[in-house]
């Protein structure tokens, strides 16, 4: 079972695309870290601004550890920005900054997929960590109805990274028409910052592409030993 040549077959292709967006995000992200902006506000003073020409009261601006690890906390009501993001002025500090505050505005306008995601973190939680096992232990207990069981609580994976594209894709819309409407970024230097978040979302379909992969291989096993 753990040599069976259809899962590469099912499985590379979603590690090629993983390292291609992987690969496409740290080389956009590179590139645009060293591009600074003409009105040289940081990633912190981006997310600030924001907030305050939004009234957006009561979420705070914090610096986190790690590279890329920005995100926008909505039970803790702050947004994080990663040590790179925070204290840059590059386009793509202002880009990431930006789109953190997309975040917010969601959960600000109360965005029913925002919430649909957040409702999805237990359910993922579970079916990521006991999906396989149950899907492994039906089949060497053969016990087909566990594994299908397996497969049921994995599924909720994949319906997460699905619902988490258009949740990332309107953040990042949010996040260019701010930086344009407050003039954060003058002329081409939108651009940029367009470049840095479509590399960003790309990691988010490679993810939910290897995501569907794993199910229908997983779907596949099951109807061929039934």
């Amino acid at each position: 079972m753990y040599f069976d040549p259809i899962y590469f077959v099912f499985m590379v292709p979603g590690i090629i695309a993983t390292m291609w967006a992987q690969s496409k995000v740290k080389g956009t992200y590179r590139r645009y870290s060293q591009v600074p902006s003409t009105m040289g506000m940081t990633g912190a003073q981006v997310a600030q601004t924001i907030l305050h020409k939004m009234g957006v009261q009561g979420v705070k601006v914090e610096q986190v550890p790690g590279e890329l690890t920005d995100h926008y906390d909505p039970g803790a009501k702050a947004v994080r920005l990663s040590q790179g993001i925070y204290g840059s002025t590059s386009l793509a500090a202002a880009a990431v900054a930006a789109h953190e505050c997309g975040h917010v505005l969601q959960d600000v306008d109360d965005y029913k997929l925002m919430n649909v995601r957040a409702s999805l973190v237990p359910a993922v939680n579970l079916g990521s960590r006991l999906g396989p096992i149950l899907i492994f232990a039906g089949f060497m207990l053969q016990l087909f109805g566990l594994a299908w069981v397996g497969v049921i609580l994995f599924a909720s994976v994949l319906l997460f990274h699905i619902v988490t594209l258009p949740v990332e894709f309107d953040a990042s819309r949010r996040a260019l028409n701010l930086i344009d409407e407050y003039g954060i970024l003058q002329g081409e230097e939108n651009k940029g910052a367009r470049a840095v978040l479509q590399a960003a979302a790309l990691t988010y379909v490679a993810t939910a592409f290897t995501a569907l992969l794993n199910l229908m291989y997983y779907v596949l096993l099951l109807l061929r030993r039934n």
